[in-house]
């Protein structure tokens, strides 16, 4: 964690399910101070009193800012001596967003702007921010937000020299706050019918650990305005409750199907066949650079590019299709699924 030593971290949205995984894997490194910034005085309060029981030793790293993105005087008032930040603060949830879209620019898009000027005043020298699939191909209103929260990264990006800033794209974070694995959990200790939206939906699925690995991949790795993805597989919502089913109990014959909610695709896709054109193969993941070209459009008319990448659209139903055991397996491994098998032996 050379990187991080006795340097300042500022987590945007901090309490959710991100920043308690960034809380877990760096806390007891040698990173100087995290500071989470969050607008809910309960949620940082329960997350102070738990890091305090938790890891007691050094829990007074932790430093807590109650304000919103939405106000930059507030954004502003936790950004001094901050190195490093990750922007994870957002409207996440479709229906929601769907219904107040206003609301998901307020946060998503403006927030973010409020961040970013907020970074480049201090001279904060690296933000990576968080955007999911749904930014790519839009479709409902919180990835369009997502969509322009990009855009708003990729030209802040291209203004300033002293502000590293780049940005994260990725899939559904299993058993992360408002995900569906808690909910088919509670489902089958309730006896109640098991609710999914319909069987043959593919989604993208990683854990919160490979999340916060994108984030720190994206911190070492990314340049300015770059959009980097993990080569994440997928699954069916199908195979993925039956494979919940297998682990926690449940009977594959009480899956109920109840439709598709306002806003959801049947498929998600992490790179456009147009990102594709420039995207740059890293391994595990993938590098989509800013387009640094400016304003004077004359000289397109005479100029192009002749060449691009073979590689084509990467989503949701053209990555590695994981089995029910696969899944299982995916989702056995996850800290959170061991302590509710845990909570439910005893």
């Amino acid at each position: 964690m050379s990187l991080f030593t006795n340097k300042t971290l500022l987590i945007t949205g901090g309490t959710g399910s991100f920043g308690n995984a960034v809380l877990n894997r760096f806390l007891r490194t040698d990173i100087g101070e995290i500071r989470i910034f969050s607008r809910d005085e309960k949620k940082q309060d329960d997350m102070r009193h738990e890091f305090q029981v938790k890891m007691p030793d050094v829990a007074d790293k932790i430093k807590f800012y109650i304000g919103d993105v939405r106000d930059i005087a507030s954004v502003k008032n936790a950004m001094y001596g901050v190195d490093y930040i990750f922007h994870a603060a957002a409207l996440k949830q479709v229906p929601s967003c769907e219904f107040f879209p206003i609301e998901a620019v307020k946060t998503n898009v403006l927030g973010t702007e409020n961040v970013l000027t907020a970074a480049i005043e201090a001279g904060v020298k690296n933000v990576v921010c968080l955007s999911t699939d749904k930014a790519a191909y839009p479709v409902n209103a919180m990835g369009t937000s997502k969509a322009m929260m990009e855009k708003v990264v990729v030209a802040k990006a291209r203004t300033t020299k002293n502000t590293k800033i780049c940005c994260t794209r990725y899939g559904n974070v299993m058993c992360s706050r408002g995900s569906v694995i808690p909910l088919w959990i509670d489902q089958i200790r309730n006896g109640s019918a098991i609710t999914l939206t319909e069987p043959s939906m593919t989604r993208f699925i990683m854990s919160l650990d490979e999340a916060v690995d994108l984030v720190l991949f994206a911190f070492e790795h990314g340049e300015a305005g770059d959009i980097l993805v993990q080569k994440a597989p997928a699954c069916t919502i199908q195979t993925q409750a039956e494979a919940v089913c297998e682990l926690f109990g449940g009977k594959k014959e009480d899956i109920k199907i109840i439709g598709i909610r306002h806003g959801e695709k049947m498929y998600e896709t992490l790179l456009t066949n147009e990102e594709c054109a420039n995207a740059i193969d890293m391994g595990d993941f993938y590098r989509v650079p800013c387009d640094k070209r400016g304003l004077n459009y004359d000289k397109y008319f005479n100029q192009g590019d002749t060449e691009r990448n073979t590689l084509t659209e990467f989503n949701s139903n053209n990555t590695q299709l994981l089995t029910v055991q696969e899944t299982k397996e995916k989702i056995a491994a996850l800290t959170y699924i061991q302590d509710e098998l845990a909570k439910g032996a005893k």
